[in-house]
């Protein structure tokens, strides 16, 4: 199965202490790379998080970054350290015991202790194993809209590959007219020289010409790297290098191709084929 590693996927969940929300974006990269934005209250869940996205994909530079609004509830609801209080208390009534004309206790006084009010504390365990699922889901949904469009890029790739097989066939049957028409073309400028040459050696030289030109193996590695690209694309898991390294050879090939070339029609073909892999060399590079 073909993958990209361009996605995108956000999942929200609201509740009683908030909303949460978790966005995770990924692009092309040679290797796996995140990065986290996280508000101050989830920096102990990068971890995990890092670990479950080292999980669940393979390559690409992965962003990741989660959005937190406490309810109202949680944002003005104060709580009363009910414990400090009694115990502010009780000092208050030893000194009053003790001190002349001590003054009465000022309830807003005792709330301006350091400690007495509180705000209502957030279960962060609760709300962290919240977002492990949501990154969870959202990770499910990155990686359907990676294989959507890993999809694709396996059918544009198949078509190139196609065309490539295309062009070999045309070579190949191209090459013995080519060679033939060498030999006409040199037996009809020994006959305009006029002068007597040894048969043997023109066979020869013919030879010689058939032998530099002969591209049959680069045609054969062509269709074995064809074979090889097809089945690499059904491969589970990922396969981007893999095919990466197929473009260098497929490249080669064609460069060998080219430079054996001696008339303008496997010439055209060997541009031909350069266009083909270019073309896959830009798909396969965002392929994990």
């Amino acid at each position: 199965m073909t993958y990209s590693m361009t996605g995108f996927a956000r999942k929200e969940l609201a509740a009683a202490w908030g909303t949460l929300a978790i966005e995770i974006k990924s692009v092309n990269h040679r290797y796996l790379e995140n990065y986290f934005r996280l508000p101050d209250t989830f920096r102990p869940a990068e971890i995990p998080l890092r670990e479950l996205i080292r999980r669940r994909l393979k390559r690409g530079k992965v962003e990741c970054q989660v959005r937190f609004v406490p309810s109202a509830q949680h944002k003005d609801q104060l709580v009363v350290n009910q414990d400090l209080v009694r115990s502010l208390t009780h000092a208050v009534s030893e000194v009053s015991a003790i001190a002349i004309n001590s003054a009465l206790i000022d309830p807003l006084a005792i709330l301006q202790y350091p400690g007495v009010l509180e705000e209502q504390a957030l279960d962060t365990d609760l709300i962290e194993s919240e977002l492990m699922k949501l990154a969870d889901a959202a990770l499910t949904d990155l990686l359907a809209h990676r294989q959507r469009e890993g999809q694709e890029m396996a059918a544009a790739i198949e078509e190139r590959l196609a065309g490539i097989s295309d062009v070999v066939a045309d070579v190949r049957e191209l090459m013995p007219l080519i060679i033939d028409r060498q030999r006409k073309q040199l037996q009809e400028k020994i006959a305009d020289l006029q002068v007597e040459l040894d048969p043997q050696r023109v066979e020869q030289e013919i030879i010689l010409l058939a032998q530099k030109a002969d591209v049959a193996e680069e045609l054969d590695r062509l269709d074995t790297h064809v074979q090889e690209a097809r089945h690499v694309l059904k491969q589970k898991g990922a396969i981007g290098r893999r095919l990466d390294f197929l473009m260098q050879e497929f490249n080669r090939e064609a460069n060998t191709l080219s430079s054996k070339s001696i008339v303008t029609e496997t010439t055209k073909r060997a541009v031909d084929l350069k266009v083909f892999i270019e073309q896959m060399r830009e798909q396969v590079q965002n392929i994990e």
